[in-house]
């Protein structure tokens, strides 16, 4: 992905999720069935010196959004999030990176489906990590892409 693209896809993250912008949530690269994002530390903690739970969890959340976005055809297609389950690891107290992957096989499934019905579900694996590498929460989004109503 180039840089002015994750310039882009961060600028329209700021503007159609305003509070993850606020949370300074980022895009750090984007491609084809992956996605890496990143929050800093500094004005998300909370009431006991740790990284709020709603950071970690909006890290993580907006990865199947960016995966589906750079994926998949937008003239076509947008994504949106069914559920998202989360299991907070260990506390945090430094920048986070959220990355996540999804597979050929499971783009080709997506695509086919969509074509065909219109709509179709996936499933996100995410894993948000500190910036010593320690994973400090882990999450399964249940995602579908839609087809735009023309």
């Amino acid at each position: 992905m180039t840089e002015s693209l994750v310039e882009q896809m961060n600028a329209a993250l700021a503007t159609t999720i305003p509070i993850a912008g606020k949370m300074g949530v980022r895009v750090v690269e984007a491609g084809r069935g992956y996605a890496v994002t990143s929050v800093p530390a500094e004005g998300n903690g909370n009431h006991f010196g740790v990284i709020y739970a709603g950071v970690q969890f909006t890290v993580a959340e907006v990865l199947g959004g960016i995966i589906a976005l750079v994926t998949f055809d937008t003239a076509k297609y947008f994504p949106l999030v069914k559920n998202l389950d989360i299991s907070y690891r260990a506390m945090a107290n430094t920048d986070l990176r959220g990355e996540a992957r999804i597979d050929e096989e499971t783009i080709a499934r997506i695509e086919a489906e969509a074509a065909e019905r219109g709509k179709s579900d996936f499933t996100v694996a995410a894993t948000v990590t500190d910036a010593n590498g320690v994973v400090v929460a882990t999450s399964t989004g249940h995602y579908q892409l839609r087809a735009l109503v023309r």
